[in-house]
């Protein structure tokens, strides 16, 4: 069954809160915190080894009442019920959606039409993990009978950036295999990669589920054409595997077929580093901390679909989004790791928030009247406060911002680990209350300044505050901490689009681009003309034709 349509606008939820939002809007958090003492502790959710610190910002409880008003006002509670159960909520593709399958229990039973997904899931995993501990354990061996010591992840869009994202993030969990990401068609980044890599011991993973995505398969042929420079061509059997749905074009290539790794069509791209496309993560980290970053997300599955609306993290993270989207008209949303483990982080997040909910069309078929996709950035603290934080703190823009931070460090550095903790507490501090003029007189009246000099210096130091932030807190950085976190995200951009009436899961306004560059690239090699470009356009191809 399909996902009701509604155009949130018209609801009453979504008019009472226009009413209540002129109520409160002008009101300082300071004020908020002052009149309600239990305010922090009403407005928190611990869960698991999370708390979710969400005081911080400009809603009330009745804010959060309205909301999740809205939210039932537009059938979320069906909308999870059809995602979680294969549902064809992907309409425009004519798809399911669930990734969420991927990290589901043995003796769950999900189906998309009469086919119980499970088993196949399994399957798969069971194929990683042998081929996983055969690499790892020294069993899979390169062609001329040396171990693998490098493993080159080649993909793009999902197929890199979700698998790149997690061992990067976890990298403190790796083993002893060197893991290389190549993902930009750009031929210098390919050659950086493989520069100082010896083909004898170097693993290969083209991730293309059609395995005709221009990009990866222009490097996975250049790639191949290096590798045969000193191997046999018999070679790339040994050297080379496959995360796809096209077993014809990948054997082609000289896979052999054991080594080819299916992957389901009701896995999007942006969602998929759950299946066979995290190959690259369980070699890199051993099949085990896959699992666990596996069950992480299954945990937090579990959390986001049986926990009421008041107390589900995903859901009242999503609602904010709207708050500050659709009634403050704040158009982008910052998210900063305390840990620099998680600095391709927010990176990852741009795609699947942004490629998910950027939509303009809406489940009717209607061009919109309100915004949907909110842009997403950051960086990770204290790097963040020493770049843009200024922009956070005394600019035009009102920026709703995440901070994720964990108790513990990895390495044990006390010292070091509190020191950059107490930046995070006291970033959403400041935030928050500010600095008054009043207390900025009083500075700089105790520097010993003249009167000529405060006057001059006062406006530039005053800190209106009111800045909202949502604080999530974690006990470690682990596999699991991981899955639980990124699944998180997922669900809040699920939400985001149920409410928004919008289909999250597809992505034409990544193909026109494409198509367009594929006719240019004729006509570079030709050197004639088959479209007539704008003026602009033709110019800059006569200019690089030089």
């Amino acid at each position: 069954m399909a996902l009701k349509a509604t155009n949130p606008t018209n609801t009453n939820a979504w008019s009472r809160l226009q009413s209540h939002f002129s109520d409160i809007k002008d009101i300082h958090l300071k004020e908020l915190f002052k009149n309600n003492p239990k305010r922090a502790e009403e407005l928190t959710v611990l869960w698991d080894d999370f708390y979710v610190d969400y005081s911080k910002n400009r809603i009330t409880n009745k804010t959060l009442s309205l909301l999740i008003e809205l939210a039932n006002e537009l059938n979320l509670d069906d909308a999870i019920s059809k995602y979680f159960e294969g549902d064809i909520i992907n309409k425009t593709e004519g798809r399911a959606v669930l990734h969420t399958a991927l990290r589901a229990p043995k003796d769950a039973e999900i189906f998309v039409g009469s086919e119980d997904v499970i088993p196949g899931v399994f399957e798969v995993k069971a194929k990683i993990k042998t081929f996983t501990d055969s690499v790892v354990n020294g069993l899979h061996k390169g062609y001329s009978g040396k171990q693998i010591t490098d493993i080159v992840n080649i993909g793009i869009g999902g197929s890199d950036l979700g698998p790149a994202m997690v061992v990067d993030s976890l990298q403190y969990y790796k083993n002893h295999l060197e893991t290389h990401f190549v993902s930009n068609v750009d031929g210098d980044h390919y050659q950086e990669v493989i520069k100082n890599l010896n083909p004898e011991t170097t693993l290969f993973v083209i991730v293309s589920k059609t395995f005709t995505t221009q990009e990866t398969l222009s490097n996975a042929n250049s790639i191949r054409d290096w590798f045969l420079q000193t191997m046999p061509k018999q070679a790339v059997a040994n050297h080379f595997v496959a995360v796809s749905t096209n077993i014809n074009s990948v054997k082609e290539f000289g896979i052999d077929e054991e080594n080819i790794f299916p992957m389901k069509d009701w896995v999007g791209g942006r969602f998929s580093l759950w299946s066979a496309v995290g190959l690259s993560i369980s070699l890199a980290l051993g099949y085990d901390n896959f699992e666990k970053l596996l069950s992480g997300a299954n945990k937090m599955d579990e959390h986001f679909k049986s926990t009421t609306f008041d107390k589900n993290i995903p859901v009242i993270t999503a609602l904010l989004t709207i708050w500050y989207n659709n009634f403050f008209n704040a158009e982008s949303e910052a998210i900063i790791p305390y840990t620099q483990y998680l600095n391709q982080f927010a990176t990852y997040l741009q795609q699947g928030i942004m490629e998910s909910n950027g939509k303009r069309i809406d489940r009717n078929g209607n061009a919109v009247d309100y915004q949907t996709g909110t842009l997403i950035w950051g960086e990770p603290g204290t790097n963040s406060q020493h770049a843009f934080f200024q922009l956070i703190h005394q600019g035009t823009k009102l920026i709703p911002t995440d901070f994720i931070g964990f108790v513990d460090s990895l390495h044990g550095n006390k010292d070091h680990h509190d020191k950059l903790m107490s930046n995070y507490f006291a970033q959403t501090e400041a935030l928050m209350n500010g600095k008054t003029e009043r207390e900025v007189l009083e500075e700089l009246h105790a520097s010993n300044l003249s009167d000529e000099v405060i006057n001059m210096l006062l406006p530039f130091k005053i800190f209106e505050g009111n800045k909202p932030t949502t604080s999530i807190l974690i006990q470690k950085l682990t596999p699991e901490s991981l899955g639980k976190l990124i699944a998180m995200y997922e669900h809040k951009i699920f939400v985001q689009g149920i409410i928004w009436n919008i289909f999250s899961y597809d992505q034409f306004g990544v193909e026109l681009g494409k198509k367009l560059a594929k006719t240019i690239l004729e006509e570079l090699n030709s050197g004639s003309n088959t479209v007539n470009h704008d003026s602009s356009t033709q110019n800059l191809i006569d200019f690089y034709n030089k």
